[in-house]
């Protein structure tokens, strides 16, 4: 199943700090050679400050206790630096700590930059420093003391594009120590940036966009509300139109979730429609089942996709989680997507036929006689399907209640007040844009 992994894909829209945890999953799913996984680790370590690490690394990898010379070079260059940022941020770092004098502190930073100037000499510099020391002890793999330290820092940041960047920063290290609750607010501060800024160029925008919607995926599939978050986020336009522009990968994430979470059907249509339009940009069973189901009605391709999204559920690093990893459910959420594809290909089937066979719904639905019977019986009693079970012939029998005319049209129209709204915004902004500038 390498051949669906996105890795390669995703990686690149990430912090490399980001990329480790995609790494260890897809050791522990052994898609690839093992050695080929350390060697991608070295690779990122090289990049950053966490010499240790990278050593160990180096061990398992050629099975020695020798490291070569210039990562000991290295670690004392990182372990100097890292004395002297200290140092540098430690007057900062004391009137932090020091809560009576935190609380002369106001919302005003231009105020505050000439208290701490005037009664403690404290001044750019120092601000600057906390700055990269934060940004250090992050690049050192010590998340906690960069998500403070970036915190800190923000608050006393009159630099608009540091201010982002201290952001960015302080989001990954959240997401790399699971803290999911304190990273989505970061994500929701970082989404709000991103949409209010004045970019150089509308690409960058975008391209801030798909960043922001590689990162979210640890967050949402991750967070008790994650999967309704990620389709109120990922369906949004603006976000919707970057995708298509620059990520349709991501469709695989936005499909996975509108396949196992029912209550943002209104919105299945539309999304249906982009499926569509990306098929040449981006495909994989989880798009090409919802194809087969809603587009082409080819329910035996849908019965054969959908044992193939089992295997992607399973070696996907977001999706693909062991149930005692995941904080929102108790069911696993291959589980899940698979209960929900049954019942996707059983609504979609019963609408274009009055009576079924069981044999052949058992069949489509991957379920054997049995088991499709008890499942269908479940389904009626613990829905609104208007359907009975003909024992004696086998078969289901649906009783379809056709809307009137002006249901149908009630239907067709309910939607355009959203759309009309989101028009009317989109004129304002370019309508508001030339203005700002």
């Amino acid at each position: 199943m390498a051949e669906y992994d996105l890795t390669p894909r995703i990686a690149p829209n990430l912090d490399r700090h980001l990329v480790f945890p995609l790494l260890e999953f897809l050791q522990e799913r052994q898609l690839y050679n093992d050695n080929h996984i350390l060697k991608a680790k070295i690779d990122l370590l090289n990049n950053t400050n966490m010499v240790d690490y990278a050593m160990d690394i180096h061990k398992t990898l050629y099975q020695t206790e020798d490291v070569p010379q210039d990562m000991i070079e290295r670690r004392a260059d990182v372990v100097a630096r890292l004395k002297s940022l200290e140092d540098a941020a430690a007057p900062l770092v004391a009137f932090l700590q020091n809560a009576s004098a935190v609380q002369e502190l106001k919302a005003d930073k231009h105020y505050n930059l000439q208290l701490l100037n005037d009664k403690y000499q404290i001044g750019p510099a120092q601000i600057e420093a906390l700055y990269q020391y934060g940004k250090f002890q992050f690049e050192c793999g010590n998340y906690s003391g960069a998500a403070d330290y970036l915190y800190q820092y923000r608050a006393l940041c009159t630099n608009s594009e540091r201010s982002l960047s201290a952001l960015w920063g302080k989001l990954a290290a959240e997401v790399l120590m699971q803290n999911w609750d304190i990273a989505l607010e970061e994500l929701n501060r970082l989404k709000e940036m991103i949409d209010s800024k004045n970019f150089s160029s509308p690409m960058n925008q975008v391209h801030s966009r798909i960043w922001l919607m590689h990162w979210s995926l640890f967050i949402f599939f991750n967070h008790d509300n994650g999967r309704t978050l990620i389709i109120d986020l990922f369906n949004q336009d603006k976000y919707l139109n970057a995708i298509q522009t620059g990520a349709p990968h991501l469709l695989r994430y936005l499909a996975t979730a509108f396949i196992v979470n029912k209550r943002k059907r209104p919105q299945f249509k539309d999304f249906l429609k982009v499926i569509q339009q990306e098929q040449h940009s981006f495909k994989d069973p989880i798009t090409e089942f919802l194809a087969c189901v809603y587009v082409n009605y080819d329910f035996d391709g849908a019965q054969k996709k959908m044992r193939e999204c089992e295997e992607v559920i399973l070696n996907d690093p977001f999706i693909g989680k062991r149930v005692e990893e995941s904080n929102f459910s108790t069911v696993p959420l291959r589980d899940e997507f698979i209960e929900n594809a049954r019942l996707f290909i059983f609504e979609t089937y019963c609408r274009i036929h009055e009576r079924i066979d069981m044999g052949v719904l058992a069949e489509k639905l991957n379920l054997n006689y049995e088991e499709a019977e008890r499942w269908i019986v479940n389904l009626i009693r613990g829905s609104k399907l208007d359907a009975k079970i003909d024992s004696q012939t086998g078969t289901v029998i649906m009783e379809h209640n056709h809307p009137n005319v002006y249901e149908q049209l009630i239907e067709h129209t309910k939607a355009l007040n959203s759309r009309t709204y989101k028009l009317v915004t989109q004129i304002l902004e370019h309508a508001q844009a030339p203005a700002a500038h």
